[in-house]
């Protein structure tokens, strides 16, 4: 009801009352005794009610002046948002664009209207896009505030170097809910730093591409560091027992080679189409753009060795898996409506040797996790996987 009309028909019944009243005083019929008691409780109670219209009224309308005072700070927000001079946007957990300012568009050579709903990702260089889908899982799990160096191709316009500044916004239960981003070019920058480096894409391009098919063992040549391209490969080694053991995963944008290890066993395979470009390592040492785009690179798979040794360490198998499922998520996931899936097809004997156990028990475990909901198959037989936590 409205606010205004339901005031009006309060008066209008505290004034019918004082007329009900005034006629049934004169009625012969009504018990005298009777009418000073009846009335004066019907009039307490109208006065009540209206008093507390009035009280409703005035909060209504403080609520409206409040309502007017937000909407003009959000317009006012919103203008501050969409001409910032740097590139703005504003995505879910996963990376999807929710909202995108004049700036980012301008950037990224679309309109904003077409950024909404798309990954963050498609408008990164595809040798690129798994070091920034790692990069957002991780957000999860730190506070910190993230920045990205990479390469964004503009939709029928040329790639730039890019710094993205990523922050994790959280809710109460301490939950992702979005994420929001920086866009700055700083082609020019780095120009002016670094006038001498060069993009890998540009370094590779027209080196001879080397392809193989899932399942094919890669050479490896201890004066060459092989850069993949496309695909994923497996980087295992043996132990003295003669069981595999899982070491690394190089996809789209990282490194691996012999001469990057020490191990006296150490294989490649290629766990899908995969294609790759060889670079000899004196040509890296002395070059100083391979060097500077080869030490990020480096460094993941760093980390990624790190992490695998880690989780070997945990006592049982079961939390083993559990560990190295939450890896694989961030290393090689990608979301999909499902869950997040993994990019890489990997058998029950690739995560076995990942979690130092036996073929059997590992098939046992992530039966139990399927019959439990949390992870399923697409009809590629890639491992979808659903919240752990």
């Amino acid at each position: 009801m409205n606010l205004e009309l339901f005031f009006q028909r309060t008066e209008v019944l505290h004034k019918r009352l004082a007329d009900l009243y005034q006629t049934a005083t004169v009625l012969p019929w009504v018990p005298s005794e009777m009418l000073p008691q009846a009335f004066e409780e019907l009039h307490n109670s109208s006065k009540t009610l209206q008093l507390a219209v009035e009280e409703l009224y005035q909060q209504n309308e403080e609520l409206i002046r409040t309502q007017n005072f937000l909407e003009t700070e959000r317009i006012r927000y919103q203008d501050l948002f969409d001409s910032a001079p740097d590139g703005y946007l504003v995505t879910n957990a996963s990376g999807t664009i929710h909202e995108a300012n004049q700036m980012a568009a301008k950037l990224l050579n679309v309109s904003k209207h077409f950024l909404v709903g798309k990954p963050i990702t498609n408008f990164v260089l595809l040798e690129e896009r798994q070091q920034v889908r790692s990069e957002i899982n991780r957000l999860s799990e730190s506070d910190r505030d993230t920045e990205l160096l990479v390469h964004l191709q503009q939709r029928h316009g040329e790639s730039f170097d890019a710094a993205l500044t990523v922050a994790a916004i959280r809710n109460q239960q301490g939950q992702v809910i979005s994420l929001r981003w920086i866009i700055r070019n700083i082609t020019e920058r780095k120009q002016w730093e670094l006038p001498e480096i060069k993009s890998v894409s540009s370094i590779i391009r027209d080196r001879r591409l080397y392809k193989y098919s899932k399942g094919d063992n890669i050479s490896l040549n201890p004066l060459q560091i092989l850069h993949v391209c496309q695909g994923w490969v497996k980087l295992s080694t043996f132990c003295e027992t003669g069981e595999e053991v899982l070491v690394g995963l190089a996809g789209a944008g990282m490194i691996f080679g012999s001469s990057m290890t020490s191990l006296k066993i150490y294989q490649a395979i290629a766990l899908s189409e995969v294609e790759l470009v060889s670079i000899h390592v004196s040509e890296i040492a002395a070059s100083p753009s391979l060097s500077h785009n080869f030490l990020p690179k480096i460094n993941q798979r760093l980390q990624q060795t790190e992490s695998l040794l880690a989780i070997s360490g945990k006592r049982q198998v079961q939390e083993r898996l559990h560990y190295l499922l939450e890896f694989l998520k961030q290393e090689i996931g990608e979301p999909v409506p499902e869950g997040t899936r993994l990019s890489a097809r990997l058998t029950h004997e690739d995560i076995a040797s990942a979690c130092c156990a036996n073929r059997v028990t590992i098939t046992r475990f992530m039966s139990k996790l399927k019959q439990m909901g949390l992870i399923s198959f697409d009809s590629q037989k890639h491992i979808i996987l659903r919240d752990f936590s």
